[in-house]
């Protein structure tokens, strides 16, 4: 097949428009039938902390200040509703989570004259909708009132019984609203977006599983992005072509994803290394092979492509200590020529990673779980935040530190010194860490149940207080654990040496003193690289 090198679009995609991953599986299609979605929020120098939003009454005439998402920056205000509903997170009172990446698309397109971005718009609908039918309508109404100032966008909005993928672009400076198309994923489906549009074509006349803009088409026609039959519409196509960046740093994420669920993805990897054209493409969803775990998605999370042709660790990138990171922008230049770097769907300038689990069998107030972790997926275990939350963690509270402040009360701060110790020599200190993280993973998975029929046993108020109380204490044990675990590390591994240990205990003389430290140098395969690049300088004569 003819090769062609698809060009690297650098100036239409900053290293925003690389940002953020949402996984996303049907009730049939997981172990336990919840809904569940995902969401890390991947921009550098972001403080990763959970929006709060307790619910409440308002008067008439009373206004409900803006903030864009990524700047803090005040951009109007619109009249508030009646009545608002409770927000932890990306979550509400009645289990509706709504998570999002940013596409781009089309520059032309974008408005900075709308009032509402897309960070607005998610937690204000979260504030205003109980179900994902219900929001679609309350975020595509805003937008058509108060206008759109965000890039293209697609969005998972989600409660316990279904779940939508919203895409919307904007019509450009001076036409208020947007155009978009949302679908439904089939129950027994998995899918996901990754920075990238993926709706293309859809039905026309499914109205139950298929909602969009009455221009969504006719706007395309108008500014010459299509000019084929409506029943060959492709939203993708139209609003946000693919190139060589879309699918490779962005399609390959949703494609290693599928990878651990369903057997035969190899034949779409053509079309995720962006190199050839005419390559089958990855469909919009898919059945898994098996039900999908709480687990399993949490690991997905980590993911670094392992085990597939796009690994990280095994060439000189990954440094002497195979670390599956690399340091942004994610592309660079060298004698005059463009590379990139691989993106996996774990990243070090991950601000604040989510897993909604939605569960239509149990009372909203128990439903809803938020799981948390506020850094690197692969680098935090995540801790479960019930929906009906009315304290927000100290952890993970707005205020408890800031981009520019650390705080040991704080999980980003805490989270993000431990991981960046553990970058620099991430194949001899990362073990420590998986062990400790698994752990709790599983402890917090365990007592999931318990917790619940705990909960099930009181009365709404006393189970939304007990609930509340949980949560607090689960970011707490977080915390406890990943301070001793630094700590830990700090003494093991000081000055890159290691003290050795038997049965979990430092070994130490008679007199109580440590024995001679474990000095392993670089890990062989990278002394083979020192000699291979430096010849014979560090050399040792042979005596003679």
């Amino acid at each position: 097949m003819k090769k062609i090198l698809f060009a690297l679009a650098v100036a239409a995609f900053g290293l925003e428009g690389w940002a953020c991953t949402n996984l996303i599986v049907g009730k049939k299609a997981s172990a336990d039938g919840s809904v569940m979605i995902t969401y890390s929020a991947d921009d550098y120098g972001s403080y990763g902390y959970l929006h709060f939003y307790p619910a409440g009454h308002h008067a008439k005439g009373e206004m409900r200040a803006l903030y864009d998402y990524e700047t803090n920056n005040y951009l109007g205000e619109i009249p508030e509703a009646e009545y608002t509903y409770n927000v932890i997170g990306q979550i509400n009172e009645h289990q509706l989570s709504i998570m999002e990446t940013t596409f781009g698309g089309r520059e032309e397109l974008a408005d900075s004259t709308g009032l509402l971005d897309y960070g607005s718009l998610m937690y204000v609908t979260l504030q205003r909708a109980k179900t994902a039918r219900e929001a679609i309508d309350v975020w595509t109404k805003l937008v058509e009132t108060y206008g759109y100032r965000s890039e293209g966008e697609s969005i998972t909005i989600a409660d316990p019984n279904e779940v939508w993928v919203l895409e919307m672009i904007g019509k450009g400076p001076g036409r208020k609203g947007a155009v978009w198309v949302a679908r439904r994923l089939p129950d027994d489906c998995v899918t996901g977006h990754a920075n990238q549009a993926r709706i293309t074509t859809f039905p026309l006349k499914d109205r139950q599983n298929c909602l969009y803009s009455k221009d969504v088409i006719s706007f395309a026609r108008e500014k010459g992005y299509f000019s084929g039959k409506d029943k060959d519409f492709s939203f993708r196509d139209a609003y946000a072509p693919n190139d060589f960046g879309a699918r490779h740093i962005c399609e390959a994420r949703v494609w290693t994803f599928f990878n651990r669920v369903a057997a035969g993805m190899d034949k779409y990897l053509p079309y995720v290394q962006g190199i050839e054209a005419n390559t089958e493409e990855m469909p919009w969803c898919i059945r898994p092979d098996h039900p999908v775990t709480l687990n399993e998605v949490k690991q997905a999370m980590r993911d670094h492509f392992e085990g597939t042709p796009m690994e990280m660790t095994a060439d000189v990138g990954a440094g002497p200590y195979e670390a599956p990171y690399r340091p942004t922008p994610l592309y660079f230049e060298v004698d005059g020529k463009k590379y990139f770097n691989e993106r996996p769907i774990s990243t070090q300038q991950t601000a604040v990673t989510y897993l909604a689990q939605l569960r239509s069998w149990l009372p909203n107030h128990i439903g809803g779980v938020l799981w948390v972790g506020c850094d690197d997926a692969n680098m935090v275990a995540y801790t479960p935040v019930y929906c009906c939350s009315t304290v927000c963690p100290e952890p993970y509270a707005e205020r408890t530190a800031d981009p520019f402040t650390f705080s040991l009360k704080s999980a980003y701060w805490v989270c993000n010194a431990l991981s960046n110790f553990v970058y620099p020599r991430y194949s001899q200190l990362f073990p420590d860490v998986q062990q400790v993280r698994d752990q709790l993973d599983r402890e917090l998975e365990d007592m999931q149940a318990k917790i619940d029929a705990e909960a099930q046993a009181k009365n709404e108020a006393e189970a939304i207080s007990h609930l509340t109380g949980y949560s607090c204490r689960a970011a707490s044990m977080m915390m406890d654990r990943w301070r001793q675990l630094f700590e830990r590390l700090i003494v093991k591994y000081n000055d890159m040496a290691i003290k050795p240990e038997e049965n979990g205990q430092y070994k130490r003389t008679a007199g109580g003193d440590h024995v001679p430290l474990t000095r392993v140098g670089y890990p062989e395969r990278y002394r083979k690289v020192i000699v291979e690049k430096t010849g014979d300088r560090y050399l040792v004569p042979e005596k003679k």
